[in-house]
């Protein structure tokens, strides 16, 4: 009986997803996200970015949300070079990309950190870990920057900020899955990145919200905690208390982290350049993997990782598939901007946090009440309407 339950509200679920997809059809299909030329998408990318920097940020993939900005004659060369290809095929790469690259990504992280030794120890260094993902994205970003040309000129002490702010909510959203909090609730609260910037636009003054985006952050994280409150006996874990502790403090540093790329994006233009998105990928993460160097190597988790890994080559199997999937994901969301709207970007991202969900908890054993299955579908409405609101705005400015 419980299963088919399970199986009845999957079924709502991904007609939600489903509804939430077919809504964002026509700005895929419309001439003014279907580029054509060069010229129509540097135009197109420019006024799009502005407006989406914030949202792109995700997937775990803040820096990603400053690359379109300077990368014209990279992407512009993409575009001309994939002209031939109609926009339904480029939305199958793009999307399919980052589909398949951040799906088995957050399934391979749920797996490390719930992995457990024959001796009853488990993976503990999170530190670490964003040590291994960062160089896996510094290898690739560099690979990129040398085919398409370093910018020169770039303020590096807005990267290293930048950086070290980013990697540090990553490590403690791996933090919080160490220390208990399940891999469907910490998805989910990582989906209300809105709640900090609006607790922090508050507090600062000069912000106003509407009443319904009080209401899509409030059903975040309802559902959320109501999810994290709705699992069965025996899901639950006596540490969790620390991961939501982790979750919070990730959900801040988002914040941090979002005000310090503003700035790198004001000190980029200041200096005159225009750096292309593998001069990004290359520096945020050459920068995180610093920064996460000197973490892991003051808390010993340097040596205590290299031992555990060692000692368990399953384990280093699946976080050297994390990490690729993390670099291969950038790539993907650097080819979907650079044939589409950046809401397009917004709509997979947001989507694809909401099938992390529902695969983590029908393959990974998670068990649920009705009462944390209310959660789900409460989060997850919270997340399309956002999605919905971003796109009735983006077909508002379209029309003026």
């Amino acid at each position: 009986m419980p299963s088919k339950i399970n199986r009845r509200l999957l079924v709502i679920c991904l007609s939600l997803l489903l509804a939430g997809s077919a809504s964002a059809a026509s700005p895929i299909a419309s001439p003014k996200s279907s580029l054509s030329t060069p010229t129509s998408f540097t135009k197109s990318k420019s006024r799009a970015f502005s407006s989406s920097k914030s949202q792109v940020c995700d997937d775990k993939l803040q820096s990603s949300t400053l690359f379109p900005r300077g990368g014209s004659d990279t992407t512009a060369a993409m575009v001309e070079e994939q002209a031939g290809l109609p926009p339904a095929i480029k939305l199958i790469i793009g999307a399919g990309g980052i589909y398949g690259a951040f799906l088995y990504y957050g399934s391979l992280q749920e797996d490390v950190f719930r992995y457990t030794a024959e001796d009853g120890t488990s993976f503990k260094q999170a530190w670490f870990l964003q040590v291994l993902e960062a160089l896996a994205n510094v290898i690739v970003g560099f690979v990129g920057m040398q085919l398409t040309g370093p910018t020169p000129g770039i303020p590096k002490k807005m990267f290293a900020i930048s950086g070290a702010a980013q990697v540090s909510a990553k490590a403690c959203t791996s933090l919080a899955l160490a220390n208990g909090l399940s891999f469907p609730v910490a998805t989910l609260a990582k989906s209300g990145k809105m709640a900090p910037v609006m607790a922090g636009s508050l507090l600062l003054g000069g912000a106003s919200y509407s009443l319904r985006e009080y209401l899509q952050v409030a059903a975040i994280i309802g559902g959320t905690a109501i999810v994290s409150m709705g699992k069965k006996k025996g899901g639950g874990s006596a540490s969790s208390a620390m991961g939501v502790f982790y979750i919070v403090l990730s959900l801040a540093l988002d914040g941090v982290t979002a005000g310090f790329q503003k700035r790198l994006k004001v000190e980029t233009a200041k200096a005159g350049v225009k750096p292309k998105p593998y001069d990004f990928m290359f520096w945020t993460n050459l920068y995180m993997s610093l920064t996460a160097l000197v973490f892991a190597a003051a808390l010993g988790e340097v040596t205590s990782g290299m031992a555990f890994l060692s000692e368990n080559p399953e384990i280093f199997s699946k976080i050297i598939k994390f990490a690729v999937c993390s670099a291969v994901g950038q790539s993907f969301i650097f080819y979907t901007i650079a044939n589409f709207d950046p809401l397009v970007l917004s709509t997979v991202t947001t989507t694809r946090k909401i099938f992390s969900v529902l695969l983590s908890i029908f393959l990974k054993g998670h068990s649920l009440s009705m009462t944390g299955w209310s959660g789900i579908l409460l989060a997850c409405g919270g997340i399309l309407s956002e999605m919905q609101a971003k796109m009735s705005g983006n077909k508002k400015a379209h029309g003026h």
